[in-house]
């Protein structure tokens, strides 16, 4: 390949990826508006759906977000009322994060949301199914490299 194609934007695994996690994040927000949140607020939502009370780190590690970007993102969902931030008894350092009756009120309001995602796609669940499995094996790959890296 010739050095000018290198930096075309249609030989990168990076562009494309890009467009298109702002294209889904984008096919989520009119959904995420009637709930009154983010797409961010959504996803720690869903980490806190799986298992509620858990401490700053434990979501940031799920969502792959450092503690400086995850913590304002917490504090506004406080100020909301879907979560409460409290320290823990045991480490006092640790601050837990714990839905609120109005944040696990949300989850029914979220569970229509997966379905009306895949309907706007188009594509078949299996197709949707190898995507992601592809995508995490990118993950593991990436995660792989930071830690030889870093």
């Amino acid at each position: 390949m010739k050095q000018d194609e290198l930096l075309k934007l249609e030989n990168q695994i990076c562009f494309p990826m890009y467009v298109a996690s702002r294209m889904i994040t984008r096919a989520y927000q009119p959904m995420l508006d009637v709930m009154g949140i983010t797409y961010p607020q959504y996803l720690v939502l869903m980490a806190l759906w799986e298992k509620d009370e858990q401490t700053v780190n434990e979501i940031g590690q799920q969502l792959y977000l450092n503690t400086n970007t995850i913590t304002p993102l917490l504090k506004r969902m406080e100020k909301t009322g879907i979560v409460v931030r409290t320290r823990s008894k045991k480490d006092e350092r640790k601050v837990m994060i714990t839905l609120t009756p109005a944040g696990q009120a949300l989850k029914e309001q979220a569970y229509c949301i997966p379905e009306q995602i895949l309907n706007k796609t188009g594509l078949p669940i299996e197709g949707i199914s190898q995507l992601k499995q592809q995508i995490y094996g990118l993950i593991r790959q990436m995660e792989k490299i930071e830690q030889q890296e870093g």
